[in-house]
């Protein structure tokens, strides 16, 4: 009888393990709702998703704490620069200790599509232009995806039309 148990859980285990998706280190993503493609690095080091973010003001609005920034970044289909400013609800604020010292970002909610998923994340905002990719996608993100294969790249397509599933943000996430 245990080896039956045992064959049983092992089974279950690789049919679970078959149905995710595997993800390389880097992937390309679209930041939604605009459709600019841009490379991602996951990153298991960092909790916290962070995005290439200029200009960064937090300010009330309608007695809520709101942020504004300007997104620069360069769509990897075209080619063309994205500029635009945008405004969110602050979500939290991160406090991120560092070589530099330390350093409170904020963090809002946005979509991000990776493969044929759009999910709706946390991303802290700070200028990374100094940064090879604008967007890191940490573990949070990352244990929505699925697998990540830290050996290859490129293993997704990302693909989000109007009827992509949409993943919504899970606050439970805040607690880890």
């Amino acid at each position: 009888m245990g080896m039956t148990a045992l064959a049983s859980v092992l089974m279950a285990s690789a049919s679970v393990q078959a149905e995710d998706k595997v993800f390389g280190w880097v992937e390309n993503a679209f930041i939604e709702p605009w459709g600019i493609g841009v490379k991602a690095k996951l990153d298991s080091g960092a909790l916290t998703s962070s995005l290439d973010a200029r200009d960064i003001e937090i300010f009330e609005k309608d007695g809520e704490d709101w942020v504004r920034f300007r997104l620069k970044l360069e769509d990897q289909a075209s080619g063309e620069a994205f500029s635009d400013e945008i405004e969110r609800p602050l979500y939290r604020e991160q406090a991120v200790r560092g070589a530099g010292g330390r350093d409170e970002r904020p963090v809002v909610l946005m979509d991000v599509c990776m493969g044929d998923t759009i999910y709706e994340e946390q991303f802290s905002l700070r200028d990374r232009e100094e940064m090879i990719y604008p967007l890191l996608l940490g573990r949070r993100t990352i244990s929505h995806l699925g697998l990540l294969d830290v050996r290859r790249t490129f293993l997704q397509t990302p693909e989000c039309g109007e009827n992509a599933e949409y993943v919504p943000h899970d606050p439970e996430d805040d607690q880890t």
